[in-house]
């Protein structure tokens, strides 16, 4: 049986927009809050299949089939980690509520995620991106700015496109960025960068309309904020050939600092990490890329 994909909760018995509602208490960004609403969605959907009809009823063993059959549907092992989260979250929250007495999905297990090197960029491509010449229209402008930030800065997509005009420090040469969890931290950025942001602000008005946010750095072409999905289309239309995920200009960023003898610590910082852990995972980068380097050149590698 598959799966349902949204599960209208009409007798509130999961009380998922209360749940939603102290998400956005606690801060969480409307990507999260949107994420673990359609997950646990999802298992109340599959679980009313197959009678289990409130969060009362759900035991350990529903909890652990559930995540089994996702693994038997082949759902990739960062996707259940993400959905067991989900539901970790959910019934803490149902316990504090008195939802249900017990909470089924303490110490719930789940496959661990595969551990994957990020992506990196390129030489050829970060020259097309950061070098080539595109012209001077204003989206040629505005897109070298986008590029320039996101080398430059190491920022996630989410807080490139969160970016405001008084984000800016061009004095000191730096970014004020909101992370997740709306932590906020500062990153410095290169004069090349600043200068980018400066040409792609003097055409700015030429494109933003009645509706456009006064406060947004970046638009898009239909004058609304920038968002991920349009840094993607940059990317794409700019390369012509080839794929880069913005997320890989920030793996790039790390990597490139590491090898250029930054402290990890200080780079856990610029990156707005909160483990150190996270930010040793482009040690493993660097590593791999001295090895492949190695076995490439040397005569006996």
């Amino acid at each position: 049986m598959r799966r349902n994909a949204l599960f209208a909760d009409e007798s509130g018995l999961w009380g998922l927009d209360d749940f939603t509602v102290s998400l956005r208490a606690h801060d969480r960004s409307p990507a999260t809050v949107a994420a673990y609403y359609g997950d646990v969605a999802r298992f109340a959907g599959w679980a009313s299949a197959r009678g289990v009809d409130a969060p009362r009823e759900v035991t350990k063993r529903t909890l652990r089939e559930y995540l089994a059959s996702m693994n038997l549907d082949g759902d990739e092992r960062t996707s259940i980690s993400r959905r067991r989260a989900s539901l970790r979250r959910y019934f803490a929250w149902a316990l504090e509520r008195g939802v249900v007495e017990v909470d089924p999905a303490a110490r719930i297990s789940a496959p661990r995620p595969h551990s994957q090197l990020p992506e990196i960029v390129g030489r050829d491509q970060l020259d097309v991106l950061l070098d080539a010449d595109w012209g001077d229209d204003v989206w040629a402008r505005r897109d070298r700015a986008v590029c320039e930030i996101l080398y430059g800065a190491g920022v996630r997509v989410s807080e490139l496109c969160g970016l405001d005009r008084d984000s800016l420090d061009e004095r000191q040469g730096l970014l004020r960025v909101l992370g997740k969890g709306r932590k906020e931290r500062i990153v410095p950025l290169h004069r090349a960068g600043f200068e980018a942001i400066e040409r792609w602000r003097e055409v700015r008005a030429t494109v933003q309309t009645a509706q456009s946010p006064r406060e947004a750095l970046f638009v898009n072409r239909r004058g609304s904020r920038l968002g991920p999905r349009d840094v993607r289309r940059i990317l794409d239309r700019r390369l012509v050939l080839g794929h880069v995920h913005p997320h890989a200009l920030r793996h790039t960023y790390a990597t490139h600092l590491l090898e250029g003898g930054a402290d990890l610590r200080v780079v856990q910082e610029l990156l707005g990490h909160e483990s150190l852990t996270t930010t040793q995972l482009y040690t493993h980068v660097s590593k791999s890329r001295l090895q492949n380097i190695h076995r490439q050149t040397h005569p006996r590698g």
